[in-house]
């Protein structure tokens, strides 16, 4: 018996049916996207720059998208386990997570073992907000400027010790680059986080502390500590009497602390597009601007586009430092 083959238009159309209805569950989630609750997960224990940007996304989210959005701080590893828990979620929308410029253009330079590369292990969905990294010295250290600070270096090479929010990450990288510009060695004291962090300066554990304006701005204005620089091209309005590290003699000596929306890669485009949409709208309200700019912290929407070649480029540039000052995941 012959076998009678179907028509060639027939099994083209079935293979057309057979290409939509596989991906129809997919389409129909991205439409009735968000149907559940949103996780938005920081990095960084409560009390930091990040842990405030999230704060404020996850609030205006909620309200514009009509569904929870929870905040779920994960801490740890330099920002690692944060990473590693978004880029192993499904890739639903309902897991995101502020990613801080230590995250995306450091880490992936310093893990031995699960190295996430930021453009492949993410889908950047909007650049947030930025704000500038802050030098402070202990009440009890006894330097009153930068150079005083360096003096004491010199003076007693790894004595002089400065604490970060966490191994690898862009406050760890200014100290250490500070370092190899001043030519000074620093004792290196990493925390979970920048509250304990600045806990320990309070307490005089560790000399100086490098962080973001949002965590040292209200301890230098109320005296608790002592501000030294700000790693910015111009003075910070929150603190006009302290001045740039480029004013006390490292011409160049900039590094921005930026924050960004990521999901797991293979977002879905049209959630993407979604969220970048409402994120620029969000950032764009004045009151969010007040509140941001309050905690030194300046709103810096983008398109996913704009975001990747943010990642793209200081990924390079921070490459650069992290192997000539021999930066470990410690």
């Amino acid at each position: 018996m012959s076998t009678v083959k179907p028509p060639r238009f027939t099994r083209c159309a079935a293979l057309i049916a057979g290409a939509i209805a596989a991906l129809l569950p997919f389409a129909v989630h991205a439409d009735n996207w968000p149907s559940k609750p949103i996780k938005l997960v920081v990095p960084y224990p409560p009390g930091g720059a990040a842990d405030a940007v999230g704060r404020v996304v996850a609030e205006k989210l909620s309200e514009s998208l009509k569904q929870s959005v929870i905040v779920e701080n994960k801490p740890g590893a330099g920002t690692a386990i944060a990473a590693e828990y978004v880029a192993k979620s499904p890739a639903d929308g309902y897991t995101l997570a502020i990613a801080p410029t230590g995250q995306l253009t450091i880490l992936p330079h310093v893990q031995k073992t699960g190295r996430l590369e930021p453009l492949t292990a993410f889908t950047p969905i909007s650049q947030l907000a930025y704000t500038a990294v802050a030098i402070a010295a202990a009440p009890n250290f006894p330097a009153a400027t930068l150079k005083d600070a360096v003096a004491l270096a010199k003076a007693k090479p790894g004595d002089v010790s400065f604490s970060s929010s966490g191994s690898t990450t862009i406050i760890h990288l200014a100290g250490e680059y500070f370092a190899e510009e001043a030519g000074v060695k620093l004792l290196h004291v990493p925390f979970k986080g920048s509250a304990p962090a600045v806990t320990a300066l309070l307490g005089g554990e560790v000399n100086l502390a490098f962080d973001t304006l949002t965590v040292l701005a209200p301890q230098i204005k109320a005296g608790k500590v002592k501000g030294l620089a700000i790693a910015a091209k111009d003075r910070s309005p929150l603190l006009p009497d302290v001045p740039t590290v480029a004013e006390q003699g490292y011409p160049g000596f900039e590094v921005p602390s930026w924050f960004g929306l990521v999901g797991p890669a293979g977002l879905p485009k049209d959630i993407v597009k979604r969220l970048n949409g409402e994120v620029a709208a969000i950032l764009a309200q004045p009151a969010v601007k007040e509140r941001l700019a309050s905690q030194a912290l300046q709103a810096w929407p983008s398109t996913p586009e704009q975001f990747a070649q943010r990642i793209r480029d200081d990924y390079a540039k921070y490459g650069k430092v992290v192997k000539q000052a021999g930066i470990t995941l410690e």
